[in-house]
């Protein structure tokens, strides 16, 4: 309902254009010395030795003072923490004298009652018409808010840290449990191994393993699970678990990746299947040629580099092998070769032909199966230790061009100590 005044205006009852016009004819009348005393913020003048002349209401407040207790009393060091002081006088004075302002500084202020204020504080020079100085104008911010919110940011950031150095404890303890403590020693082979970790944060899906199964046979296995994580540590574990139950239960190496893929597709059918790439090989020593005979089924994999004594290397092939845990009956490719005395046989996850050669430069080409069989035949002939030590030193050089775990195994048959030492 509208209303005219005495003068003529319409306004609105309860509250409209005339009450607004009111409130700002009140905000022009707001004194400057109110607004001085009570505005937001602290202000204080001081002399250029730092004497106070004069300070305001807000700041009063805040520290606890009388306005006598500061005036022509104390300098505005005085109210520093021993800290502030030493600040003061080492680097906020001498900055303030050379530019003639400095801003943003954080500083403690003391209460009356000994408690501690964090302030941010700027100061000018003010000058004369002749240039001179006269007087330091000060204006000091509460930064209480901000050191809360400092404070339980650091806070925040240290429990992060531990907690990311737990759960890289954790994925380091995790993954050696996937891995075996130590490969068994079998006579008259010479075997090493190397796992490779990628990431620190982040449990990879490689895995291998040498085992003894009947009299004067030995199984080995190396394999790579698809992704990261405690998902791929899941499968990681059934898959190296499986491969030695059923290795025990059928050693035919297609037998064993057959039983291993039936598990993996009955376990992980659905909306997340899961699966895996992997070699097994059987190994049993070659009586009547001498050296080992070994048959490799391959389920997907890299194929081996086999570097003989010769100095010749060449990939060993497993064509046709489908991934385990796909489908219901994979092709599993399967093929036998003679290591003679001076043989290294090489197995590999693709993390290391994967891997970038030049990563600081902003990704670099990946290092691939060429460069990897050109390595091979610059080693050969060569021997387990001093293969894994080469494959070692290869991937420090890619860096952080590594982004997937890699695992090598290495099978060495000596040579006959007369050999070796002609």
């Amino acid at each position: 309902m509208c209303k005219t005044d005495d003068d003529g205006r319409e306004g609105r009852e309860g509250g409209g254009p005339v009450d607004e016009q009111a409130q700002f004819s009140a905000l022009l009348e707001d004194s400057a010395e109110d607004l001085y005393e009570h505005a937001p913020c602290g202000y204080l003048s001081t002399q250029l030795d730092g004497l106070i002349a004069k300070v305001n209401t807000t700041l009063l407040d805040w520290l606890g003072y009388q306005r006598e207790d500061l005036v022509g009393r104390k300098h505005f060091s005085d109210l520093l923490t021993v800290g502030g002081r030493l600040y003061h006088e080492t680097h906020f004075g001498p900055l303030l004298r050379m530019q003639g302002e400095i801003s943003g500084i954080a500083l403690e202020l003391k209460a009356a009652d000994g408690s501690r204020l964090p302030v941010l504080v700027t100061s000018t020079v003010k000058t004369g018409s002749d240039g001179q100085p006269l007087l330091i104008r000060t204006t000091v911010f509460d930064a209480r808010d901000r050191r809360a919110y400092e404070t339980e940011l650091l806070r925040a950031r240290r429990e992060a840290d531990v907690e990311r150095d737990r759960l890289q404890v954790l994925a380091t303890t995790l993954q050696k449990t996937l891995l075996p403590p130590a490969l068994v020693d079998v006579p008259g082979l010479d075997v090493s191994a190397y796992y490779h970790i990628a990431s620190v944060d982040e449990v990879g899906g490689d895995f291998y393993d040498l085992f003894p199964l009947a009299a004067g046979t030995w199984g080995l296995f190396l394999g790579d699970v698809c992704g990261k994580g405690a998902a791929a540590a899941a499968v990681t574990s059934l898959a190296r678990y499986t491969l030695r139950a059923a290795a025990v239960y059928d050693p035919a190496p297609a037998a064993v990746l057959a039983n291993l893929n039936t598990v993996l597709n009955h376990e992980y059918q659905g909306t997340e299947p899961r699966f895996c790439t992997v070699v097994f090989g059987l190994l049993t020593p070659d009586e009547d040629g001498g050296g080992f005979r070994i048959t490799l089924a391959s389920g997907g994999h890299p194929p081996a580099l086999l570097m003989r004594a010769d100095g010749t290397a060449d990939f060993l092939p497993t064509p046709g092998g489908q991934l385990i845990g796909v489908l219901p009956d994979p092709h599993i490719a399967t093929t036998t070769v003679h290591l003679a005395p001076g043989d290294t046989l090489l197995l590999h996850t693709d993390g290391l032909t994967e891997a970038h050669t030049n990563a600081a430069a902003g990704g670099g080409e990946r290092y691939g199966d060429d460069a990897f069989l050109d390595f091979g035949r610059a080693l050969a002939p060569t021997t387990a230790s001093d293969t894994i030590r080469a494959v070692r030193d290869l991937l420090d050089t890619f860096g952080t061009g590594v982004d997937d775990d890699t695992a090598v195994l290495a099978i060495h048959v000596p040579r006959p100590t007369s050999d070796e030492q002609q």
